[in-house]
């Protein structure tokens, strides 16, 4: 049915850009990928890092607690995850949370979630706490941000643009969902943002990141707070990165509008805006440094389970460890940040 959808709508208008393909994909009230499956665990398309372990949503707690104490420990904060999933890595954050009564005392829970069905799941799961879910970036009140994001940006739909020796063309989705060539009207400032780039390379962008990050940093750098965001990708990465996952395994994204999940990589260093403070790692990075180790060791002696394999799996250059990138941003010049600096 979706198919027919976008078909119908390149038939009327001509070929759509890519962004509005996976923008339908993904979102369509009633077709959409987020909207009708269930994307998450072993019996969904893909696992995520909070769903893999406990450690991962704990050690993202501590860090969020210490730039908390470490900016004066507001009274008053936003705690807000864009994406929250089924409500996995918030649980866990507000569980590790539980040694900082203060923290929580200050903190106001907020959930970005496009999907209803997910809402349900994460009011169900954080029912003990007192959240709230936003439709947009611009229902945070005014004060300073605590945010997290895994997984998130890399699902915000992108364009592909390919330099060829006349000038730039984009990617366009025409009949029977297959790429074409096409200009645009629109074009973004490609030359400068990708400078020296070779003839015949695709490169992406994303908007609506870029504008949400905009929002993000304009808080943090005006009423303080600092950001963490995962996910895979690099700091200013180029290529053809577009693909599809479904039951674990990469599909052909054109194959099944609205049943698998459409993702690319994300380009950090556009997140990067208004003067904040960044710091950049591999997850296996930041979490060894965060002391996954010591708290695996933890885990263990109270459960009496082995946690090796969970810990392999977030932090080993073969798993999860160096394809997932952490970026973290703050307002002002700090000596230390845990897992950075």
């Amino acid at each position: 049915m979706l198919r027919k959808i976008i078909e119908d709508e390149i038939r009327a208008h001509g070929p759509i850009r890519l962004d509005r393909y996976m923008e339908i994909c993904l979102s369509h009230p009633e077709y959409g990928y987020y909207t009708s499956q269930q994307p998450f665990g072993r019996k969904g398309d893909f696992i995520t890092a909070p769903e893999i372990s406990q450690m991962f949503g704990e050690l993202v707690g501590l860090w969020l607690i210490h730039m908390w104490q470490a900016q004066g420990a507001p009274e008053r904060f936003a705690l807000v995850e864009l994406g929250p999933g089924r409500g996995t890595l918030m649980a866990d954050i507000l569980r590790v949370a539980a040694v900082m009564p203060a923290f929580l005392r200050a903190a106001r829970v907020f959930l970005f979630e496009s999907s209803p069905r997910l809402r349900v799941e994460q009011k169900e799961r954080l029912g003990k706490f007192d959240i709230a879910h936003i439709d947009g970036l611009d229902d945070m009140p005014d004060m300073p941000l605590y945010l997290v994001a895994n997984e998130f940006f890399d699902a915000l739909p992108i364009r592909q643009f390919v330099k060829n020796d006349f000038g730039w063309q984009e990617r366009l989705v025409a009949e029977g969902l297959a790429f074409s060539l096409g200009k645009t009207r629109d074009m973004p400032d490609l030359d400068r943002r990708f400078r020296g780039i070779e003839t015949g390379r695709i490169v992406e962008t994303r908007k609506e990141a870029e504008a949400m990050s905009a929002v993000i940093t304009k808080k943090i750098t005006t009423r303080g707070g600092a950001a963490i965001i995962i996910d895979y990708g690099d700091y200013d990465g180029v290529g053809d990165t577009f693909q599809a996952v479904k039951q674990h395994k990469m599909v052909d994204p054109f194959a099944g509008p609205g049943k698998a999940d459409l993702t690319a990589h994300v380009r950090f260093g556009e997140l990067v805006q208004n003067g904040v403070e960044p710091g950049f790692a591999t997850q296996g990075e930041f979490l060894t440094r965060m002391g996954i180790d010591e708290r695996r060791k933890v885990l263990e002696k109270a459960s009496g389970k082995p946690l090796g394999l969970e810990q392999a799996r977030l932090i080993g250059d073969d798993e999860m460890g160096n394809a997932f990138k952490v970026l973290a941003m703050w307002g002002k010049p700090m000596q230390h940040v845990p897992g950075f600096l």
